[in-house]
């Protein structure tokens, strides 16, 4: 969940400073970019995802500290619980065999992950939630020791005023009350970047937004909680349920929520995200940052705790100059290493194919459509209906195979990606779309074979993660 800070208790006087440099910084960003002073490269790919730290048993195993602290490897860091980690890539450009090195890249960490948490007598394992995950190991004893959790945990609460309450009606339904954040580590996701030219950067945004739909539903892995079949890709509602609080005053019930979809396109410019930061959501991490205006750490920090599906980033290349990333949000971790590659490659050529329409045609799609569109597609996968350009409904796994595979290849070939690259990862999808497999629909064909066997089938999932294949290949004995 982000940047570490000192302490994990802030008093009046710090807020009230934070605020200010968040406003001055603000004003400086939106001079940086009406003045076209950012970074204009072509699009940079890179990634995160999260992973499970899990026993003997398939039960979580709260040892991040230890295993981090042993790993030694900076691209690994911890998250909210002690039995969560996080793996970061390196940046890579969008272009030639991007995806074959994104996939050496990831399957090089995790092999040493892997092979470090053997050592420790554990395991790791990349899906949306843990299937054998209980509500009693969400504990404040189960958070990991970092001043920044600490810190969100009481100023989230705070502004809530009462304990969260999770109500999730899918398949079966799910209601309890918790009192406190770490609901939150229940999921986990791969988060996909790109870095793009500023003067698009609103456009990529957009497109991310309506491509939203179609990766929830290939990319679905969470429709299982607390022993409740949910949603097909129930860390959506159970993120933005987690962690419900909204802005200032009387808008904290309101509508535009930490964890949302969004409450609109960027219409002119990627300013207009980082505007609705300052004037919508109050600081929840007011830390001391001894630093110039033009380091945006203010700024940078408190965009880190407003968690939008698509979520732009400020960042810097190597030589100081300023750049907007989008982080693409929606993907659950897992199935499989490849699996998350391919999920990548559909995800950059589908945007770049609807970001080159948006920047000659007016967005194709109105926001509230494209909202619903990935509400329904988070909660029935593949089986979900759509609305789309044309204003008919159709099933989005139609929409899949007829269109969107197509917009995504031809996206790919426009950002200079090599065709065996593409090709290779792409069928990857077509197959998942062909056997109508992805992980979500897996642990439901499993369980319906061995109802409530939640151990065994996180068993079957880490061995089949292990084998390589892709989750269409996957069996389920």
């Amino acid at each position: 969940m982000g940047q570490e800070v000192s302490l994990a208790h802030f008093d009046a006087d710090a807020f009230e400073h934070f605020y200010r440099k968040l406003e001055q910084e603000t004003r400086s960003l939106g001079q940086l970019i009406a003045t076209k002073n950012c970074s204009e490269r072509q699009p940079v790919a890179g990634f995160e995802i999260e992973a499970w730290l899990i026993d003997a048993a398939m039960q979580a195993a709260p040892i991040n500290e230890h295993f981090l602290t042993t790993l030694k490897d900076p691209l690994a860091c911890a998250e909210l619980a002690k039995f969560n980690i996080e793996f970061n890539s390196t940046p890579i450009a969008l272009n030639d065999n991007v995806f074959s090195r994104m996939h050496t890249q990831l399957q090089s960490i995790w092999d040493k992950a892997y092979s470090h948490a053997e050592n420790l007598n554990c395991r790791i394992l990349m899906t949306g939630s843990l299937p054998t995950l209980q509500a009693t190991d969400l504990n404040l004893g189960n958070m990991s020791n970092l001043n920044r959790y600490r810190a969100l945990n009481e100023q989230i609460l705070q502004a809530r005023g009462k304990p969260i309450h999770l109500d999730i009606n899918g398949v079966e339904h799910l209601k309890m009350d918790h009192d406190d954040v770490m609901l939150e580590s229940a999921t986990t996701s791969f988060q996909i970047h790109t870095q793009v030219p500023l003067a698009i950067a609103h456009c990529y945004y957009n497109a991310a937004i309506i491509a939203s739909a179609p990766l929830a539903a290939l990319c679905a892995n969470t429709p299982f909680l607390f022993g409740k079949q949910l949603w097909h890709e129930s860390r959506i509602p159970l993120f933005e349920q987690a962690i419900e609080t909204g802005g200032f005053a009387d808008a904290a019930q309101g509508p535009l929520k930490r964890v949302s979809f969004g409450s609109d396109y960027a219409r002119k410019s990627i300013m207009e995200c980082f505007q609705e930061n300052l004037d919508h959501f109050p600081v929840l991490l007011p830390e001391n940052l001894d630093s110039a205006d033009a380091a945006f750490a203010h700024l940078r920090l408190h965009n880190g705790t407003i968690w939008r599906w698509n979520r732009p980033l400020l960042g810097f290349d190597e030589d100081g100059t300023a750049h907007i990333r989008i982080e693409h949000r929606v993907p659950a971790a897992g199935p499989s290493v490849l699996d998350t590659i391919a999920n990548a490659a559909v995800f950059y050529g589908l945007t770049k194919n609807l970001c080159d329409e948006m920047t000659q045609h007016k967005i194709p799609l109105p926001f509230a459509q494209a909202r619903d569109n990935f509400y329904q597609a988070a909660r029935y996968g593949l089986n979900a209906n759509v609305i789309w350009f044309d204003g008919h409904k159709q099933p989005l796994l139609n929409l899949l195979q007829s269109e969107l595979l197509q917009r995504a290849r031809l996206g790919l070939k426009s950002l200079g990606v090599a065709t065996s690259d593409s090709e290779d990862y792409l069928d990857i999808i077509r197959q998942r779309l062909a056997t109508q497999r992805n992980g979500s629909l897996w642990q439901r064909e499993f369980m319906a074979t061995h109802p409530g066997d939640f151990t065994l089938m996180t068993r079957h999932y880490l061995k089949n993660q292990n084998s390589g294949k892709p989750v269409s290949e996957w069996t389920i004995n």
